[in-house]
């Protein structure tokens, strides 16, 4: 369990600046037990002397503790996210927004004081993604150091969350893993927690989860990156819970090997393309519509989009790709008319096709948000449906 840090009055007072902040975003105060934790964790001694915030303009600008001392704390007890790491010049790891932290540890189940029976069992709980190790430090407050269990596939960060974690008074299972995978030697968990986006539930993760445990993980597709899912399993090894509308994390990391590679285009992939036009706007289902772009993350599998607006193929061009059968699709605005839009399209997938009959489906259910989706898994595979298991949008 943690102890009191030495600067604790200091720490205290930027912890209370935070968690009113938290507060603002959750449009209420956190429970005691979590604003306990969060006094009992200093978020600023999981950070490294160099952090990145956002720039305000698509990139990000250093921190560093030597040289902008009150810049760096003022930063670590912010409510936003913070790089901590950067690999081939893209972010490769963060400290996560506290409010999101706080969020997925409510949907978790873990905020209110535990029943007289999880007091006797010890709720049980594996955190894929150590990262810094402040989520795994909050964890040990809440159920106990025993209990918590924290993997990450990178040695170097695994090495760094423990010493962070040491140097707190917490004293988790940490292991270097593949977090696809779990960590079955401590299996079964009550509470599987991840702190990376996947687009599928790995099936080692409900394996590993005790009937009626909870499973949090943010979700990611091809085509948008948001929205956090919570589980909770069942008997037979299924699990069925809802989607909620907040959280982007970077991608669940793999180890490097040939299966994870992308497949090559099928031969044919590459055949003529064909040329029409529509009157559905490329910004209506890539224009930073969070709803419609969830739905056709889920519905149109595979498929990414990049606006591409040099000039060299028109005014302004949506790109369409889907790497596994090598298809494609453009859709192109001339710079004068935003009734009609030329669409060029080649490969095995009519790409815009999908997304088209994809967002004409979403109207067609009320526009839905994010937070009316679920999901269900079973031995024969994934649903995912809008408001009750029986409207299903999507399954594989």
């Amino acid at each position: 369990m943690p102890t009191t840090p030495a600067d604790a009055p200091a720490a205290d007072v930027l912890v209370d600046g935070l968690l009113a902040a938290v507060a603002g975003q959750l449009g209420r105060p956190l429970p005691a037990r979590l604003q306990e934790a969060f006094h009992r964790v200093p978020r600023h001694r999981f950070l490294p002397d160099r952090i990145w915030l956002r720039d305000g303009s698509g990139g990000y600008r250093p921190v560093d503790r030597a040289t902008e001392p009150d810049g760096w704390l003022a930063a670590a007890y912010s409510d936003q996210p913070l790089v901590t790491r950067f690999t081939d010049n893209l972010p490769s790891s963060s400290a996560s927004m506290p409010s999101m932290v706080a969020r997925m540890l409510l949907l978790a189940g873990l905020a209110e004081p535990p029943t007289p029976d999880e007091v006797r069992a010890r709720v049980r709980v594996l955190e894929l993604g150590a990262g810094t190790g402040f989520n795994a430090g909050l964890l040990c407050t809440l159920v106990g150091d025993e209990q918590v269990t924290t993997i990450d596939l990178d040695p170097t960060l695994a090495t760094n969350a423990q010493e962070n974690l040491k140097t707190a008074g917490c004293a988790p299972t940490i292991v270097a893993a593949d977090g696809a995978l779990g960590w079955p030697p401590n299996a079964p968990y009550d509470v599987v927690l991840a702190t990376f986006s996947v687009d599928r539930i790995p099936s080692a993760w409900l394996t590993q989860l005790r009937p009626g445990g909870r499973l949090v993980t943010p979700w990611t597709s091809a085509w948008c990156s948001y929205g956090t899912l919570a589980l909770t399993a069942a008997e037979d090894g299924g699990a069925q819970g809802r989607f909620h509308a907040f959280a982007s994390f970077m991608q669940m990391a793999r180890p490097d090997t040939e299966s994870d590679q992308p497949l090559a285009a099928p031969e044919g992939a590459a055949s003529a393309a064909a040329y029409s036009s529509t009157g559905l706007s490329p910004w209506a289902v890539a224009g930073g519509d969070l709803d419609a772009e969830f739905h056709i993350g889920l519905t149109v599998s595979g498929a990414s989009f990049c606006w591409d607006t040099s000039g060299e193929h028109a005014h302004t061009r949506l790109r369409v790709d889907e790497p596994t059968t090598g298809s494609w699709a453009a859709v192109d605005y001339d710079g004068r008319t935003a009734a009609d839009f030329a669409v060029t399209q080649a490969g095995s997938r009519q790409l815009w096709d999908e997304i088209t009959a994809a967002y004409r489906r979403w109207e067609e259910i009320g526009r839905p948000s994010v937070d009316r989706y679920g999901l269900t898994v079973t031995s024969g595979g994934t649903a995912v449906w809008v408001d009750s298991p029986a409207i299903t949008v999507a399954a594989r």
